[in-house]
């Protein structure tokens, strides 16, 4: 088979594919086999039915259609791979010559994804700065006072309440005098300026004292789903105010909080912890650097088709994030302050950021010689089994049967070019994240001593 493919238009290309006669003549056999399985026609057997009579009465343009659907996309799908092509949606066929005995020859018309050429990469990352890593003791002093935090105490105080603080109150809540059960609390403990109930609850209660009583009115937010909007009637009797007290940073709580004896012991075990943390963190925030220099290195026109894809995947992504909560994508926002235009305005920039940042790598990939061997793919496929609980032979089935090979290939990939660009840039591979992912950093592990976790 042969195939040819040239530019027609902005990241528009033509493939021409020309398909041998006798690969034609098979497979269109095997069409005509397939129809004479299907129809039942007076004086034949199924599957025995002669091609002129199916000709006849089904008529020839049955048979090219069945063979369309069934032989083209092959053709197609071996010419693409052929010329490295990425396709971002369906081809328009067109087929140029059909006749028996001689060539096939059939064009595919096909929106693809953008190709790059990146010679200078090497220049560009070398110009990044890495950043400081470095553990200092307001570092080590923050993450004390967090310990602290853990094993504090709230305690009634004499003066009035501020934000931080917390009032133990009966919260009443009616709509037209009446009760609304689930905002009626008794004896609540209620940390002022958390704006868990409504913003107004926080503003009343700040320079408020024990034995005050509020009254206000307040619009439940979005969150509050069917009762959203409606305004509420709230009456708060303050009946105690109290505050954290932290524990002395000595060695006392140094035994309570940890298995170390000393406030020092522990100051290094959290130095060196915070170190590995602030490491980890680095990398991530080095990788995203790296990619960040070149992504603004490069000028490429995206297909508007691409962006809006990955855009509504974010979205759809954000949909399920907020349904799996119990909440809309609606509440979600109304609860940030955001509205939906905003919210695509902000996604479809992020896409248009990893889809450049995809570029990029498979740039690098490219341009070094970079592969996937098949044993990488089956340790892929090993580390999802076990991160979702499966059999790695099912999964592996799931994958080849779904298509996702040549995705999961690619996600490889692009991992081996960030490694790269770290190791260029004066990191080593094993530096870069595992799984690829160009967007975000690292998340840092808590140094806090867990053998001795604290209660709340």
């Amino acid at each position: 088979m042969e195939s040819t493919v040239e530019e027609s238009g902005r990241h528009t290309v033509v493939l021409t594919v020309e398909v041998p006669p006798e690969e034609f003549a098979r497979d269109l056999d095997r069409a005509y086999r397939r129809i004479s399985q299907q129809v039942k026609i007076p004086g034949f057997r199924k599957g025995h039915v002669p091609r002129r009579i199916i000709d006849a009465q089904i008529g020839r343009d049955t048979v090219m259609q069945e063979f369309i659907e069934d032989s083209i996309p092959q053709y197609y799908t071996k010419a693409v791979r052929e010329h490295e092509l990425a396709p971002i949606a369906d081809p328009e066929i067109s087929l140029e010559k059909t006749d028996e005995g001689q060539a096939l020859v059939f064009s595919a018309t096909v929106e693809v994804r953008p190709r790059l050429q990146l010679d200078d990469w090497r220049e560009v990352v070398m110009g990044v700065e890495p950043p400081d890593p470095a553990v200092t003791d307001e570092d080590v002093d923050q993450f004390v006072d967090r310990l602290r935090d853990r094993f504090s105490e709230v305690e009634t105080v004499g003066h009035p309440a501020h934000r931080g603080d917390y009032v133990l109150a009966d919260i009443r809540a009616s709509v037209h005098g009446e009760e609304l059960a689930d905002l009626t609390l008794t004896d609540h403990l209620y940390e002022v300026g958390a704006g868990s109930i409504v913003p107004e609850l926080d503003e009343e209660l700040v320079n408020s004292s024990a034995g005050q009583i509020l009254k206000f009115n307040a619009t439940l937010p979005e969150r509050f789903g069917e009762r959203a909007g409606q305004e509420v009637t709230f009456q708060v009797l303050v009946k105690e105010v109290k505050a954290k007290r932290l524990p002395a940073a000595d060695d006392e709580f140094a035994k309570m909080a940890s298995e170390f004896d000393t406030m020092e012991e522990l100051r290094a075990d959290l130095r060196e912890k915070l170190a590995d943390a602030k490491a980890a963190e680095a990398r991530g925030v080095y990788r995203d650097r790296l990619l960040e220099a070149l992504v603004d290195h490069v000028d490429v026109d995206l297909p508007d088709r691409l962006v809006d894809h990955e855009t509504e995947h974010r979205v759809e992504e954000a949909t399920r994030r907020a349904e799996r909560a119990g909440l809309t994508l609606d509440q979600v926002l109304a609860s940030q302050d955001w509205d939906e235009l905003r919210f695509r305005s902000d996604a479809r920039a992020h896409a248009v950021r990893a889809i450049k940042q995809d570029l990029i790598l498979e740039a690098v990939a490219r341009q070094e010689d970079l592969t996937v061997s098949p044993e990488e793919i089956a340790q892929a496929v090993a580390e999802l089994a076990q991160a979702l609980g499966r059999d790695p032979k099912e999964v592996a089935r799931s994958i080849e049967r779904s298509g996702q090979v040549t995705a999961l290939a690619g996600d490889i990939i692009r991992t081996k070019a960030l490694d790269l660009l770290v190791e260029t840039a004066g990191g080593t591979p094993s530096e870069a994240p595992a799984e690829g992912q160009p967007e975000g950093t690292e998340e840092p592990t808590d140094p806090t001593p867990s053998d001795h976790g604290a209660k709340e």
